[in-house]
């Protein structure tokens, strides 16, 4: 099974969304294999967001994400990056179809609410970033004979 990294971010975790958000990956079938709610020092900020260094946006971004504590998880499933992307929606919440993520709760490209790994290869690197390997349970749900061929 393939696993990646979703974040709710500071604005979705003040609207009182992760639960909603949990509960639509849950209900997807998705597999729950690491969270936790905490406020990102600056060094792992900087890290998450490395490719983003020397855009103008940059500093308010790292604002932003510091400004509150985030919610960190790790999903795990078949083909679960392309998953979890589709069920978010497209950054630009202008953009995401209705009954994404964004396109059902944000209205700002700053404030999208969530962020999720686009590539396998992403997900392994913020997974990385925010957990240790001891941090992420490896497990059997009751209902994967029936969600899996």
């Amino acid at each position: 099974m393939d696993r990646t990294f979703v974040m709710v971010k500071p604005d979705g975790v003040q609207r009182g969304l992760v639960g909603e958000i949990v509960s639509r990956f849950e209900a997807k079938g998705l597999k729950l294999v690491g969270a936790k709610l905490e406020l990102l020092p600056e060094e792992r900020v900087v890290e998450q967001y490395r490719e983003h260094l020397e855009k103008p946006f940059f500093p308010g971004l790292k604002s932003y994400i510091m400004s509150g504590p985030c919610f960190l998880m790790a999903w795990e499933g078949k083909g679960v990056v392309a998953i979890v992307r589709k069920m978010v929606g497209a950054t630009n919440p202008a953009e995401a179809e209705p009954g994404s993520i964004r396109g059902d709760f944000a209205l700002d490209i700053g404030r999208n609410v969530i962020h999720a790994s686009d590539s396998l290869e992403s997900a392994a690197r913020e997974l990385g970033i925010h957990f240790s390997a001891g941090e992420l349970v490896d497990y059997s749900r009751i209902d994967e004979p029936v969600l899996y061929e």
